[in-house]
């Protein structure tokens, strides 16, 4: 009989995150406790704010079902590595849709892992290769996971940077954010030496170290980080403008691009719109993305994209082509 009040609720919970209805019965049996003390235990949880629900019936039955906010969820070992491991491999690569908050996930799940879980997956992403299309520089996901945890704590962060130019420095900042443009990260930071707001790439940082101190967050000069990211792109020698024609209304365009590209502006009544941007990302990399937002578009400028974006057309009509030899 499991006589451990708080290890028998976890195990209890554990029991119900699995998507099933449990028999009261069952339960018992698996606790080593009376039904009583289960109908008692499930009162518990409920107090604690977990929506547990009760269905009558001969045995009767108890099930999670979902509530208005997510309480903690109890992983078995074999869980808590697949998820580590996912987390580590796309965190890796700045795949798009996998924004800060991922990273923030996978920073929280590492401080807790045990250190024998911790080393299956280190072993385990190890002995792997993922596929992928090189199009972006791969990261350290230790190094995401000290940003995220830095940004999150408003803890002072202390890190080798090397500059496109190759310079290499020492950085001490106070972590804002991070973003994804979906081909690499970038962390924005007030760096304290410089006492100015700086943009940095995440791909040049190296040896990443959380101090321990504390800060106030201050105020960001733009709107938001997707804007001030935008803005520090604007500035930068090897950026260049955009101006792209989508014949979707404004908010389907939107809908499939990064925040960071800003907002598109509708044009003939709202039927079309026009995308305004900076970019930094290479135009081949770029004709890529716009092809895949699944719309209809005209590149207006730069004329290197338009001549991109001709020959990816060119190329995948070729492929289509050999296909039905």
């Amino acid at each position: 009989m499991t006589t451990d009040t708080p290890a028998r609720l976890l195990t209890l919970l554990s029991l119900l995150q699995t998507p099933r209805e449990w028999p009261g019965g069952e339960l018992a049996g698996r606790l080593g406790v009376s039904r009583r003390t289960v109908r008692r235990d499930i009162d518990r949880l409920r107090e604690l704010g977990y929506p547990v629900q009760a269905t009558m019936g001969a045995d009767g039955g108890y099930r999670l079902v979902a509530g208005k906010a997510m309480p903690p969820l109890v992983l078995d070992d074999e869980e808590a590595v697949a998820i580590a491991v996912g987390l580590r491999a796309g965190a890796g690569h700045a795949v798009e849709g996998l924004d800060e908050a991922s990273v923030r996930a996978l920073a929280k799940l590492e401080q807790v892992l045990p250190s024998r879980l911790r080393h299956r997956v280190t072993t385990l992403q190890a002995a792997t290769t993922p596929l992928t299309s090189g199009d972006g520089p791969s990261i350290a996901p230790g190094t995401l996971t000290v940003m995220a945890s830095t940004v999150a704590g408003h803890e002072r962060l202390r890190f080798a940077y090397r500059a496109g130019d190759g310079t290499e420095s020492r950085r001490v900042t106070e972590p804002y954010r991070l973003v994804s443009t979906g081909r690499r990260w970038y962390l924005i930071a007030y760096d304290l030496d410089r006492d100015d707001w700086r943009t940095f790439r995440v791909d040049r940082v190296s040896e990443p170290f959380a101090t321990g101190a504390r800060f106030t967050p201050r105020e960001l000069p733009a709107g938001d980080a997707a804007e001030y990211l935008r803005r520090s792109m604007q500035r930068r020698n090897d950026s260049y403008g955009i101006e792209v024609l989508f014949l979707e209304p404004p908010e389907a365009v939107a809908a499939r691009l990064p925040q960071w590209l800003g907002a598109p502006e509708a044009v003939a009544g709202g039927a079309s719109c026009v995308l305004r941007a900076t970019v930094s990302d290479a135009p081949e990399w770029m004709a890529v993305r716009l092809a895949m937002t699944g719309l209809e578009f005209r590149v207006r400028q730069p004329a290197e994209l338009v001549d991109q974006v001709r020959e990816l057309g060119a190329r995948l009509g070729r492929a289509a082509e050999s296909g039905t030899g």
